[in-house]
């Protein structure tokens, strides 16, 4: 029949399940239903139309094929050879004995379609031709589509690529304009060479990969048999070099178990995943000092002379270290046994700036020794004192074996710095796990996760460092011998940094000796004025900056040497930081001075009380200051003990009855807690209810009862010092603590008078100034 007479027709309509024909492509179809049969059946003139199903329905174009005969498939099924023409617009459908028939609209594609088609036809020629070479074959592909002209067929050989989408096939089978298929058409195989393109680098990535650990292998195995023949033994890291490393580590039996028994691994699976952390482990245990020691000096006087050369002061601490060294000699002299728990746990306590990092350096300069530091500050994780376990990725030892690896010798000095900040979470307790590390009787057998052998410890002299011992846990604390820096006299400080800090200062900032001089007054000056530390931290930074505004000067030409006085200070440092206040504060009644003890050391505070009429709804007590609970109760204890006693003071006993009394602790930003401070609340309520100011240069401490009786308090000597730094000449301090004061330094008691106290009463006679002729609570 002619297409040209005859442009719409019905024709028998045989659906597809999961396949789509394009025009131009010969398929053999199996005849395995009724309704293929009848569509072959009513073929009245050889042709079909071919429709995909989608969804249960069918699409707006099929394609018209002629059948070309019947065959016989495998298996004897029934089949039918097809080739499709062109496609075809599908109508209304007929039914009828002989099956489904459709009217159809045939739709040839046109003999020219035009330059953009022809355009884009080659463009997909060569898309397809890059797809088959990233394949690396398609020979026969090439030569097929280089044999078909007609830009439409090539858009429809797309029907032959499995790679495109059922969707994506259909959609080209609906579309009739030639230059808009081929555009379909190289989007789809423009995916496949992106698919293509990803799949040859992941395969070339994973052969070139395999042939590098291939060509290692064989390398790796004909350098050892070259080395092996030229008699060079085996330097590479084998199994011969690990073993000779071993035996020369000289390590204890179990020890070197354990190493032999993760060598024979090694030799097991040398190429093998675990190999690379059996070789760190091993490289762990053959650089640990298993057999090396220090040769330690025991010589005392030259001990003695080393950390006085080193520190200023700190005799307690130097008598201890020297303790430490005759018990040594001693021992090695008269050949007693070594090895029992003679070990010793130092702690030295004290605020910033005192010297104590800087004193485990000299220790183990005057000993001999090796001096690792270790800052435990913020640690959380129980792994950093003794490892991780080798199960995990990047295991590594705890931070005591990397010391001592560091170190190299099995007896050095190790500073645990900051012990008091040491934390806890959900990962662990460290300072749990240093509890066997810091213990004399336990350490020679420290077990590592990581290393899981015993190392002995028990060698090592551990100092460790805190600035207050609140925060130490008992269980530790137990274990450590501690030495209280409480912190320097105005001479010490003085002799500190004329011998070393001036020195220091001096060459770091490019000056030459005798280049620039400061006065002692001039030093004396700037502790007094410019730093109010128990340390010296803050006075070397002002001495630093002091001489490199005269290192300004030497650069710019000025005569030398410089000497920088008291009068210089203001235009190098600027204005005063700190004043002498306390006569200025009390003058005023209600208000005394105490003395307190902050992580920083010794400090003076003010406490102050004034009296109101009372609202008849707040509070009759107001405590501001930021104060703690026990500081609370000690106003309360204060106030109570005033008024039941303020008749034998001289004050009205109704004075406070109505009134509403409030207590005030200024430097508000800074928390403060205590029963330290009750003598100091007393004295300023006492104070305020007679209108006897309280002497100006008069400085207290002590707890109070209700029975008046004044209780013992610590941190004696760091309040001492804050008074003789505050110019203070009276302190009034607990009769119990007065045999602390030996522990006061000779320069601050001949300057400061002491007055230990039994009772409120004996306080009071000693910090109020005699009775006015009126008091201000009449």
């Amino acid at each position: 029949m002619n297409f040209a007479e005859n442009p719409t027709l019905f024709l028998p309509l045989l659906a597809l399940d999961g396949a789509v024909i394009l025009p131009g492509m010969s398929v053999t179809l199996p005849v395995t239903t009724e309704e293929e049969a009848q569509a072959l059946a009513a073929a009245t003139d050889g042709r079909v139309v071919l429709v995909p199903r989608v969804d249960g329905g069918f699409p707006n174009v099929g394609v018209v094929a002629l059948v070309e005969g019947e065959i016989t498939l495998p298996g004897g099924l029934r089949g039918v050879s097809l080739e499709a023409q062109h496609r075809a617009e599908l109508g209304p459908a007929q039914a009828g004995g002989n099956g489904l028939r459709v009217r159809v609209t045939e739709h040839p594609d046109p003999a020219d379609p035009g330059p953009r088609a022809a355009a884009l036809g080659r463009e997909y020629r060569a898309l397809v031709e890059e797809i088959m070479e990233a394949r690396g074959r398609g020979s026969q592909v090439v030569a097929f589509l280089r044999g078909i002209d007609h830009p439409g067929r090539l858009a429809d050989t797309a029907g032959y690529s499995p790679e495109i989408p059922f969707e994506k096939k259909v959609e080209l089978l609906e579309t009739l304009d030639v230059a808009e298929r081929l555009e379909k058409a190289i989007a789809a195989q423009r995916d496949r060479l992106a698919d293509a393109a990803l799949r040859k680098r992941i395969r070339d990535e994973v052969d070139e990969g395999m042939e590098k650990t291939q060509r290692e292998f064989l390398l790796r195995r004909q350098m050892e048999a070259i080395r092996k023949e030229l008699g060079e033994g085996d330097e590479s890291g084998g199994v011969e070099d690990w073993r000779r490393r071993i035996a020369e580590a000289e390590m204890p039996e179990g020890a070197r178990r354990e190493a032999e028994r993760e060598l024979g691994r090694l030799e097991r699976q040398s190429e093998g995943p675990e190999a690379g952390m059996i070789r760190t482990y091993l490289e762990w245990m053959v650089s640990l000092p298993w057999n090396k020691r220090s040769d330690e000096r025991l010589d005392v006087a030259a001990a003695r002379e080393q950390l006085d050369a080193d520190h200023a002061g700190l005799e307690k601490v130097k008598e201890r270290i020297l303790e430490y060294l005759a018990v040594r000699k001693l021992r090695r002299e008269r050949e007693m046994d070594e090895t029992s728990s003679t070990g010793v746990i130092l702690t030295l306590v004290g605020p910033p700036g005192t010297g104590k990092t800087s004193l485990g350096q000299s220790i183990a300069k005057a000993m001999g020794r090796e001096f690792v530091r270790m800052s435990l500050g913020g640690i959380r994780d129980e792994a950093e004192i003794r490892g991780h376990r080798r199960t995990y990725i990047g295991a590594l030892p705890g931070r005591l074996v990397r010391a001592l690896r560091d170190a190299g010798t099995r007896n050095p000095v190790i500073m645990l710095d900051e012990v008091d900040k040491v934390g806890a979470d959900w990962r662990g307790d460290p300072s749990s796990a240093l509890l066997e590390v810091l213990d004399p009787a336990q350490n020679h057998s420290f077990r590592d996760h990581y290393l899981d052998v015993e190392l002995d410890l028990s060698e090592v002299l551990f100092i460790a460092t805190a600035n207050v011992v609140d925060t130490i846990p008992s269980a530790l604390l137990d274990r450590m011998e501690v030495i209280a820096l409480d912190g320097y006299t105005e001479d010490e400080k003085v002799a500190i940094a004329r011998g070393y800090l001036i020195p220091r200062q001096t060459d770091r900032n490019g000056l030459r000796e005798g280049e620039v001089t400061i006065t002692e007054p001039a030093v004396r000056a700037v502790i007094g004025d410019y730093t109010r530390e128990a340390g010296v931290r803050s006075l070397e930074r002002e001495l630093g900056r002091l001489l490199r505004k005269a290192a300004t000067r030497v650069a710019e030409g000025a005569a030398t040497p410089i000497t920088v006085e008291p009068s210089d200070l203001r235009t190098a440092l600027g204005r005063q930081k700190f004043h002498h206040e306390a006569a200025e504060r009390t003058a005023t009644p209600g208000v005394a001075t105490g003395l307190a003890v902050t992580g920083t050391g010794g400090d003076v505070l003010f406490v102050e009380a004034t009296s109101m009429p009372a609202d008849g709804q707040g509070e009759r007590l107001v405590v501001t200051g930021q104060l703690g609970d026990v500081m609370r109760e000690s106003s309360r204890i204060a106030l109570s003990w005033v008024r039941s006693h303020a008749d034998e003071l001289g004050g009205e006993p109704e004075s406070l009855a109505d009134k509403q009394v409030h207590v005030h602790v200024p430097a508000g930003a800074v928390p403060k807690d205590g029963p330290s401070a009750g003598v100091t609340m007393v004295t300023a309520l006492s104070s305020l209810i007679t209108g006897r100011a309280v002497h100006p240069h008069v400085g207290m401490t002590g707890e109070v009862t209700l029975q008046g009786r004044v209780l013992p308090i610590g941190g004696l000597k760091q309040k001492a010092l804050a008074a003789h730094r505050a110019g203070l000449t009276d302190v009034i301090i607990p009769e119990r603590n007065r045999g602390d004061l030996d522990d006061v330094p000779e320069a601050v008691r001949e300057a400061v008078r002491f007055h230990p106290v039994l009772t409120v009463d004996e306080a009071l006679a000693i910090a109020l100034e005699p009775a006015p002729q009126e008091s201000l609570a009449a």
